[in-house]
């Protein structure tokens, strides 16, 4: 079956789209899915359209017709994106999974009128994708997994174990989007022994400095931020705050590190060169990945092998090597996924692919050890062409 993953990440930068081929294997009880990777393309946002979704998140005060309008707007784009791969690559569409762009999510329960509530929205109505694309769509993925005390996230990690467990090798398989998540995987591990969490800011402070300070949308390779000076001062203090030191299951998103996380961080950065403040964002992002892997999955040397990065931080050559500095004491090995055979830009939205597969076949793809979850569950909803 040619599945289609639809993703739109925390970083609003636009679409991506990935093309997979999933086959339901009948030689294990577990009726693993084997999954081949066919294509991927991106489609950047209208610039209007991504002030919109960036002024929708986490905001204090939005329009409630201004966001109903959002949520047929963006399943708009996305139909389009998805008929324009179809259209380039030549493979026929049989059924879509769209992970819909995230508004607002809050994983840890919180007072509300009564109730302490965990809760999370994702945009981009399933029914209009459906319709325009012609094939059933699974779309709205993380409240199945919150119904069951999960988080809601991460939702990756599923794909992480089907793609990269081994039998003699443990590894740890980092995605830099908008937020920075691993997931750990060790050699020969079952589902249930997979670790998986948010580990904080992945590109998302990094552009949003470089677009405050300098009108930039993102530190293009690193120049801005190889160009200044790291503030190890600053990101002491950031350390310290309250998320990086709670313990997993934990996610993240803008809630954590949006607009008045970034206000603060150039607060408490002062009077200096604005590139050092890029410089320190880049390596708060770096300093957070290596703190989580230390305090959370490496207990000795040896253990994990390989650290296959994923996403748009991969691009960052100055972010890998800062990166690299901070995991070299601990004798990993830094990989891409691209070394094996799916392309880091691509890996989110072939993900959120063999999900709907998953709930089309009314099989669960959450990883309770990932989200916290009480129970494996069928994720997402259904909407028929």
């Amino acid at each position: 079956m040619i599945v289609a993953g639809v993703m739109s990440g925390t970083s609003a930068d636009g679409i991506n789209v990935a093309l997979v081929r999933v086959t339901a294997s009948s030689r294990d009880r577990a009726r693993t899915p084997s999954f081949h990777f066919l294509a991927h393309a991106e489609y950047p946002y209208p610039k209007d359209v991504r002030r919109a979704v960036l002024a929708a998140m986490n905001s204090n005060k939005a329009s409630v017709a201004d966001l109903a309008r959002l949520n047929f707007l963006l399943a708009e784009l996305y139909a389009e994106a998805l008929l324009a791969t179809q259209r380039r690559s030549h493979f026929k569409i049989e059924l879509v999974g769209c992970h819909g762009q995230t508004l607002y999510h809050q994983g840890e329960a919180a007072a509300f009128l009564g109730c302490k509530l965990a809760v999370t929205w994702q945009t981009g109505e399933g029914a209009v994708v459906a319709a325009r694309v012609g094939v059933p769509v699974v779309s709205d993925f993380r409240p199945a997994d919150m119904a069951v005390g999960g988080k809601g996230a991460p939702l990756v990690p599923f794909l992480d174990f089907l793609l990269y467990r081994d039998r003699r090798v443990g590894r740890i398989v980092q995605n830099i989007g908008g937020i920075a998540n691993f997931t750990a995987i060790p050699a020969s591990a079952s589902p249930n022994q997979v670790l998986a969490f948010d580990t904080g800011p992945g590109n998302m402070v990094i552009d949003g400095v470089t677009q405050r300070l300098f009108g930039e949308a993102y530190d293009r390779d690193g120049r801005i931020a190889g160009s200044g000076a790291v503030l190890d001062s600053v990101i002491n203090e950031m350390l310290r705050g309250p998320f990086f030191r709670r313990k997993p299951p934990k996610t993240a998103g803008r809630e954590e590190f949006g607009r008045e996380f970034m206000q603060e961080f150039i607060r408490r950065c002062g009077r200096v060169d604005t590139r050092d403040i890029v410089a320190t964002a880049t390596a708060l992002t770096a300093r957070s990945i290596a703190d989580a892997v230390r305090r959370f999955v490496v207990r000795r040397t040896g253990a994990y092998r390989d650290f296959i990065v994923s996403g748009g931080g991969a691009n960052n050559p100055v972010l890998m090597a800062m990166l690299a500095n901070e995991l070299q004491s601990l004798g990993l090995q830094i990989r891409s996924s691209d070394e094996f055979g799916l392309p880091s830009e691509a890996k989110e939205a072939a993900a959120f692919a063999l999900l709907a597969f998953q709930t089309w076949n009314r099989r669960p793809s959450n990883l309770p050890s990932a989200t916290g979850a009480k129970r494996p569950a069928i994720l997402g909803k259904i909407s028929y062409a």
